[in-house]
Formats: C-alpha cells, sequence, structure tokens
C-alpha cells in the first residue's frame, strides 16, 4: 500500500469527485467542507484552491488554506485535510487550523490520525506554533484522532445547540 498527500490537480479530477460522491451517496456532510464544491464544477474549484493558498488571492472574507488528499496507490482517495494558516473570530470557534475528513467505507482503519500526524509538519512551515483542531463531542473518533496526535482539550463551547471541544497541539 502506497499512501501519499497530493494537493488538487486535473490528474486526480476523477478520484475526487469519487471521493465526495461517497459523501454524498451517504446522506453525510462533506468534510472538509472546502472539497464539496469540486463534485458540482471541479474546474471552477481548482481554480479557487489555488487562489486560497496565497492571502492576496484569497477572498477577504475566508482565511488562506492548502488542501491535501490522501491517496492511496494510483487512485483512490482515502481522506482530505485542509490547513488554515491562520484563525479569524469563526475558526477560533469552530473549526480551527485543520479539519479533514475520511471516506464513509475507509473508516476506522487509522487513516484520519495518518493523515493528522502528515498535516502538522506542514501547518509548522506554514509558522503555525500551536494548532487549534476542534470537533462535536459526540464525535468521539475524532476527539481521539485529535488527542493520538498530542490534542489537550480547552474547553467545550456551545454552537448553534451542540457542545464543540477545542483541542490544541503544540507544533
Amino acid at each position: 500500500m502506497s499512501l501519499e498527500f497530493k494537493k488538487a490537480s486535473l490528474e486526480i479530477k476523477d478520484y475526487i469527485q469519487d471521493f465526495v460522491g461517497e459523501f454524498i451517496e451517504n446522506g453525510e456532510e462533506v468534510v472538509p467542507m472546502s472539497v464539496k464544491m469540486a463534485y458540482y464544477d471541479y474546474d471552477k474549484w481548482l481554480i479557487e484552491t489555488a487562489n486560497f493558498e496565497k492571502r492576496e488571492t484569497c477572498p477577504p472574507n475566508l482565511v488562506p488554506s492548502h488542501t491535501y488528499f490522501l491517496i492511496n496507490g494510483p487512485d483512490r482517495i482515502i481522506g482530505a485535510i485542509n490547513i488554515r494558516h491562520y484563525l479569524n473570530e469563526n475558526l477560533l470557534k469552530h473549526g480551527g487550523h485543520i479539519g479533514y475528513g475520511v471516506r464513509p467505507s475507509e473508516r476506522k482503519k487509522g487513516y484520519a490520525t495518518l493523515m493528522l500526524k502528515m498535516a502538522l509538519p506542514i501547518a509548522k512551515e506554514l509558522g503555525i506554533e500551536k494548532a487549534l483542531i476542534t470537533c462535536d463531542k459526540n464525535n468521539i473518533a475524532s476527539a481521539n484522532v485529535i488527542k493520538n496526535n498530542g490534542g489537550v482539550l480547552e474547553n467545550e463551547i456551545m454552537i448553534n445547540g451542540k457542545i464543540t471541544q477545542r483541542y490544541w497541539i503544540e507544533l
């Protein structure tokens, strides 16, 4: 099994759409949310993704970020992870520096833990010294992923009737 991180490209268009399609077919929200548009208009999304990587070209209401895909072999995306360069007011409450998702058929195999482990050095290269990662309190699997990568629970806050746990990881 050959696992690697890749950024979006025309080369992996069909694989990304297959990845997003699995969430949709299962009636689940696409995670990370930034990948959802790839299913509907990939070419536009690919341009926007490149623009999101730089502060100068990122839309003013968003935060610059990098999106990576964990690929197994030549043609199967296992998961996606979004690394945000800094936090705005909303991300400080919910979302944090890093958001990730594993396709439904590949969960409970350790991939999310691996993706977060691979993403932390990238976050450090972006100048993040302490990464905030959040999850819903009832998402025990995600909380374990964060804790397995050194996450320390700071607090829990109520957002839209749901409890969000806020974890920090020292880089």
